[in-house]
This record gives structure tokens, sequence and C-alpha cells, in this order.
């Protein structure tokens, strides 16, 4: 122990250690952080990988007595609240923790309700609403353009690009987001109930309670009191940051030759070729990109990799590319060593379908997840054109031009498209059937590109637990014959190539169009604008 540093955290007379520390959560918390280059030195949010190594770490601090968790501008969705959650209860079994939430919502509260005891300032914000979505149509808009919308969709539940086509929201896509929202509040129901020490009828009463006070939550037991942060710290209290140092023990590097598991992230949208970040402002287009020829090789390296007995596949996408979904599901399919896929925010259409192949699958339950079915179109700019004086002239094969903008399907097309896209959802739903033992009109009854939460997925066969990557370790220890405390590493492609990574990964980005699939129409896509409030 470092005695000199512990000047520099001016603790009281007679205190040689921190009693308590501060922990604030803030920001996203992507499940894992950057492993490329630019990204990695670009990013200034914390990971939930690193929460985890910091709670373990405190856990084992025999000097210190509790850990205070400030969240505050928290923006993760509710799986990572989830998992957050978890983390926070692990920590509980050895150390008093006590979360402080100025900002009471829905998902500050998924993740509050891991700690023993929950506070509150008087003056809190209180939107304690329960979840709804709104999702913005706009085909009644591009109309107005000249612009239209063809939208072909295997099945019906498959809403992708009804934003673009239609004007109003359909039966069948508000069905499957209701039973979803449902889901997910029963969930929340559970966690705070768990959390809190009630019935469940107790928390779901908290939802219709309309709350304006922090004092009302309490008065509730939502809460266990209400006070300002000043009156929750004392003198033995510091941030966390300030005592790394006496925690450095534990996080010594693991054993390189020990036997370990291979962690292989697939965040965002499914495209062939190469993962990268697509920097282009648009919705659903924009953001992380999971490359097929990224994620095969990272798969290939950790199945080579002889110290490496089983690995975990992070999925948080809803999808992409139906050839990308594809191929990634063919190197877990083919892995002699054992898969785990634990889902994140969203493991949906083509994020599900890789997914079907592992040995096991660990979800929230508030993954949004299923959604197995197959949309093609393409926006028709006839009208615009005409409109604004383009005209484009074809020459050549009709069939050449299917995908052209400048005119809508024919008949012909329309139907041969039909049959491309019945193709594939029945290699999809034969996918699942293989890989979860169902049979392949069980998967068309629960398919038919509907989305479910993570919860109705368990009942539903679709997985196998609730969990998180906690859980997903664990279960790929016991699956390879390992420890839990068995080391972890994130399997990449091998470097390559004669420009440093960094410089690739510039070049790359500037490469990226606004159309994230390439040259490929026929998607295992789920529409990811789906944010719960």
């Amino acid at each position: 122990m470092n005695i000199p540093f512990l000047d520099k955290l001016n603790l009281p007379d007679g205190v040689s250690h921190p009693t308590w520390v501060v922990v604030d959560l803030t920001g996203p918390y992507p499940e894992r952080a950057p492993t490329q280059p630019l990204q990695a030195l670009m990013n200034r949010t914390e990971s939930l990988e690193a929460l985890q190594k910091r709670a373990e770490a405190l856990a084992k601090a025999g000097w210190l007595h509790g850990v205070l968790v400030r969240i505050s501008e928290f923006t993760a969705g509710p799986a990572t609240a989830h998992a957050i959650r978890g983390i926070l209860k692990r920590l509980g079994e050895h150390k008093r923790v006590v979360a402080h939430v100025p900002q009471l919502t829905m998902t500050t509260l998924i993740a509050a309700s891991g700690a023993q005891e929950i506070t509150a300032p008087e003056s809190a914000d209180v939107m304690l609403s329960g979840f709804a979505v709104e999702p913005t149509f706009l085909g009644a808009f591009l109309k107005k353009q000249g612009i239209e919308f063809e939208n072909l969709r295997i099945k019906e539940y498959k809403a992708a690009l009804t934003r673009f086509s239609e004007d109003q929201m359909d039966d069948h896509n508000r069905e499957q987001l209701q039973a979803y929202l449902d889901a997910a509040e029963a969930a929340w129901v559970r966690d705070l109930a768990e959390g809190r020490g009630v019935t469940e009828d107790v928390a779901r009463g908290w939802l219709d309670a309309d709350f304006t006070s922090a004092q009302a939550m309490l008065d509730a037991g939502l809460l266990t009191k209400v006070a300002y942060e000043d009156e929750l710290v004392g003198p033995g209290t510091r941030p966390l940051a300030a005592v790394i140092d006496l925690l450095g023990a534990q996080f010594d590097r693991p054993n390189a030759k020990a036997d370990r598991i291979a962690v292989v992230p697939v965040v965002g949208t499914i495209v062939t070729g190469k993962s990268r970040n697509n920097p282009v402002p648009l919705p659903l287009l924009g953001g992380p990109q999971a490359g097929s020829d990224t994620v095969v090789a990272a798969l290939k390296r950790a199945k080579a990799d002889k110290t490496t007995k089983a690995i975990v596949v992070y999925v948080n996408s809803g999808g992409g590319s139906a050839l990308a979904s594809d191929l990634m599901h063919r190197e877990i399919v083919t892995s002699e060593k054992p898969v785990v896929v634990v889902m994140g925010e969203y493991a949906a259409s083509g994020g599900y379908y890789l997914a079907a192949g592992a040995d096991r699958i660990i979800a929230s339950p508030y993954t949004v997840t299923g959604s197995i079915g197959v949309v093609s179109g393409k926006p028709v700019m006839q009208k615009f054109n005409e409109r604004h004086g383009f005209k484009p002239e074809g020459v050549g094969r009709e069939s050449a031009l299917k995908y052209s903008a400048s005119r809508p399907f024919t008949g012909e097309q329309r139907a041969q498209m039909h049959r491309g896209i019945q193709e594939i959802y029945d290699r999809f739903i034969t996918r699942v059937a293989e890989g979860r033992g169902l049979s392949k009109e069980r998967v068309n009854e629960i398919g038919r590109g509907r989305i479910w939460a993570g919860a109705d997925g368990l009942k539903l066969g679709l997985v196998d637990e609730l969990g998180d990557l906690h859980t997903a370790l664990q279960r790929a220890a016991e699956l390879a014959g390992l420890s839990y405390d068995a080391p972890v590493w994130t399997a990449t492609p091998q470097k390559a190539g004669p420009l440093p990574e960094f410089v690739r990964e510039v070049r790359d980005a500037a490469q990226l169009s606004a159309w994230p699939f390439g040259g490929e129409r026929v998607l295992t896509w789920l529409d990811v604008d789906l944010k719960v409030r």
C-alpha cells in the first residue's frame, strides 16, 4: 500500500483510508470500450465492462465501507440500465450501496434498483410515466415532395420501411409495439418490486401514482431517503478517481497463457465488408456498422486461438444485410468451441439471425428481439424528377435498372422480388428452427417480422435465459469447464495492411455513403429508431 499517496486524499486525522467512494454513472454506457485506435482515442464514455471491473475491485477492498452511486444525465436504454442494476446488486453483496438519483426516470430507477438504498434531492426531476414510443411516419410528406417508397416485406409485422412508405401506423405494428411496451413495464415492475422489497402489485401502483415530487415517492416507499448529496457524504468519502491507486492490486493483468474466453462484439447496423462508423447524421443510417468481414475474422481468430476455450458474442444490432447476417451465423454455427450470445438493447432481425446459431442465448428482459422477417424496397423519385426537370434515360436491359429510383417496380419485377425475399425468409426460419430446436411452423408463428421483448422471447424459446454479459461469461465458462474468474479478451481481426489502423479508419469513414447497405436491397432489418420514453 502506497502510504504517501494517502496524504493526497486529505483525510481527517485518524482516518487512513476513505470509508466511502463516489461512483458517477452518466452517459450511454456501451457494453465494451472501442477496440479500434481512433475510436478508443475519441471515446470519452465509460463502458459497462470498465464499470464491472471497478465494482469488482471495490467489492474486494477490505478498507471500504460503502459506495455512493450518483446517476445523473443517464442516457442508456433500459437493457443497459438492467445490466447496471446487476452490477450494483452484486456489489451490494459485499458493500453498502446507495444510489443518488437527481433525475427520477423509468431507466434511472431500473439501474438504481440494484442498490440497497435509493435517495434523491427534494428538488429532483420526477418523470415516472411508464414507457411509450412515438415513431414519425414520413409517407405523406415524401409523396408531397414527389417521392414514393416501394416496400416489399415478409411478413405483416415487418415494419422496417413503413415509416417511409406509409402515412400512419398499421394495426400489426401497433399491436407488436404495445406488446413490447407492456412486457417492458412488467419487467420494470419486477425489478423495482424486488429491489425495494415490495409486492409487484405495489410496484405496479407506482406507475399509476402520477408522482410529482421526491417526497411523494418517499412516502410511497419507492425511495429510502430524500436528501441532498452533501447530506449523504462524510469526511471519509472520496471520488473513485482519487482512490484508484488504492485499488491497483485488483486490476492486475491476467496470465496471457491461461485458458480464457473471447468476446466478439456485433454492434450497429449489419453490413457486408468491414466494420466502420458512418458519420452521416441521418436517422437509422448513422452510427456504428458491424461488417461481416470484420466480425467473421474476429470469430475465426477466437476459434483458432489455442488459449480460447469459449466465445461470447455480444449483439447490439437491429440487423441489416441478409447476406452479412448469414455469413456471421455460419461462422458461429460451425464453431467447435461453445458460443454464447448475449443481447443488448437490440438483437433483432439480422441480429437475431446470427444469434440463432449459438449454443446459448442470453437476453435482458428489455431487449428488443425477434423480428424474424425480410424486407426490401427503394425510393421512387419519378414524380420528383418530373417536378424538378430531371429526366433519367435508361438504355439496356430493364431488369438491370430494377433498383433505379427513377421508376417503380414493374409487376414482373415485384413478383420476382417477392420470390427472392420469400426464399430468404424460408432460410431465416430454417436457421432459427435448427438452432432453437423448434419446428419451422412454430418459428413462422412467432416470426412474421414481429418483435418481442426479451422476457417474452424466453417464454417463446427464442432465448434461453435472462441476464447480461456477466451471465453470458459465466455460462461460457461452464460450457468450457473454466472457472468463473477465467480471463476475458476482446477478439478483433489481426492487424494487416500498409497503413496504420487509425489511418485506415479515417479513409474508410470518408468513403461512406448515406445508404449503409452497399448494393444490397434485401434486408433482415429492424427499424432501430425505437426509443422508449
